[in-house]
């Protein structure tokens, strides 16, 4: 239990490579444990109910939506198990997730340039001219517009994620 099996050690090689992302040892191994405690019968497989539990247990929070998401695209067979390098990937891709919304916290940084958690419009036309975009006062009111949810004129974190991650 909580020992990784050269198929394992494979399985997340692949991964890393597949997404990018590093896990240290330590994380397998919590991963690991975590998982085993969620595999009843030692199977080596847990069922999608359990999947919620178990990411909560590693200080994750999925939505019902996030978690059905999540096992529709790992459940390759469409048996409602996932195995443990199934999990990982999981674990893996969320872990990208949140590196993104870090990226997107430091990017509002870069707008906002007087930190006071909205981006005026002066402030967006700062950055464009520095970006080398020269826009009109026309352009860059109607991209606050855009963003402005709430009509105040300005735009927000919140309103800077929704514009930045709308497809």
């Amino acid at each position: 239990k909580g020992s990784c099996d050269p198929s394992d050690i494979l399985t997340i090689s692949f991964i890393n490579f597949n997404m990018a992302e590093q896990l240290t040892e330590e994380q397998i191994a919590e991963f690991k444990e975590a998982f085993s405690l969620f595999d009843k019968d030692g199977d080596g497989t847990i069922s999608s109910k359990e999947l919620g539990t178990v990411m909560r247990s590693l200080g994750q929070n999925p939505t019902e939506a996030d978690l059905q998401d999540m096992v529709n695209e790992v459940d390759a067979d469409g048996n409602g198990t996932i195995d443990f390098p199934e999990f990982l990937t999981m674990m893996a891709r969320k872990m990208k997730d949140e590196d993104s919304e870090e990226e997107l916290r430091e990017a509002f940084k870069v707008f906002d340039k007087d930190g006071s958690g909205d981006i005026s419009a002066a402030e967006l036309r700062h950055v464009m001219t520095s970006l080398g975009e020269k826009l009109t006062d026309e352009e860059v009111d109607e991209m606050i517009r855009e963003a402005d949810i709430d009509g105040d004129g300005k735009v927000n974190y919140e309103e800077f994620v929704h514009m930045m991650t709308q497809k």
